[in-house]
């Protein structure tokens, strides 16, 4: 499928982000074209060069050495995030299987962090789609995103145990844990991108009282809640020791080898 395109300084540019509302700020004043996908479809694209920017799950980069990495601005949480959650019917050091949502990369990982920091190990199997699972025949499984939020508000949810993934990664650092990062192909020409996806945040945030009213995910009380309260837009230095500890993590833990991030800024023609 042909991919649309953005106009940027006078050049088309191809751009992906997740078809959620955490994204919603960061996209909204990037006007039409971007194309949306969940995290791991996005990601496939972006590494085979059907797009040339996404807003990338942060494993995407750490395990892929081939991005530049756009600084200053990501999805991220200080402490709950609402969003990304492991529901589960038993404690969960007797968790034997973890149903996983398909669409994700980086929480698989943090979970899988979490899990090994505990000393567990429990098997990860990819579940059919992103809803959750029959209540009956699961132990615990993994969502993201918009279904991590409809399946809070469910009547199903009472069935379970929640466990925010946000939470308990900083109860476990106290740091930030950033989700999602806007990932530039090294074959781009980044600066013009860079300055451009960098205005975007900045139209966002200005926009937020005009995203919160009109967007139709949920209730407007939980979307105000979500993006203000929840979801952070900005990585700083305690955000980048997050992504740091999390990486070193993954490769002491023996859970994947990583790669370092090289961080693009505006005034920057080069990676750091």
């Amino acid at each position: 499928m042909k991919s649309e395109s953005v106009v940027l300084d006078r050049e088309l540019v191809r751009i992906g982000s997740v078809p959620y509302l955490n994204a919603a700020p960061l996209v909204h004043g990037l006007g039409s074209g971007v194309r949306l996908a969940p995290p791991s479809q996005l990601a496939e694209w972006l590494r085979s060069g059907e797009i040339d920017v996404g807003l990338v799950s942060i494993a995407e980069v750490l395990e892929n050495d081939c991005y530049d990495v756009v600084d200053g601005i990501g999805v991220g949480s200080d402490g709950p995030v609402y969003s990304v959650l492991l529901a589960h019917r038993v404690p969960l050091s007797e968790l034997r299987t973890v149903a996983c949502d398909p669409a994700s990369l980086t929480s698989v990982r943090l979970l899988q962090w979490l899990f090994a920091e505990r000393g567990l190990r429990p098997e990860f199997v990819r579940m059919a789609a992103s809803t959750a699972p029959d209540p009956d025949a699961t132990e615990g499984f993994l969502l993201i995103g918009d279904p991590a939020i409809a399946f809070r508000q469910s009547a199903a949810a009472s069935a379970f145990q929640i466990w925010d993934l946000g939470q308990a990664w900083r109860e476990s650092t106290g740091l930030p844990f950033v989700y999602a990062v806007w990932a530039i192909r090294r074959d781009v020409e980044a600066a013009p991108l860079v300055r451009r996806l960098l205005r975007a945040h900045d139209q966002g945030m200005a926009a937020l009282d005009e995203i919160v009213r009109s967007r139709p995910e949920f209730d407007s009380e939980t979307r105000d809640r979500y993006l203000r309260l929840h979801i952070r837009y900005s990585i700083g230095e305690r955000e980048r020791r997050g992504m740091a500890a999390f990486a070193s993590g993954l490769d002491r833990l023996e859970i994947v080898r990583t790669h370092p991030i090289r961080w693009i800024g505006v005034h920057e023609s080069a990676p750091t």
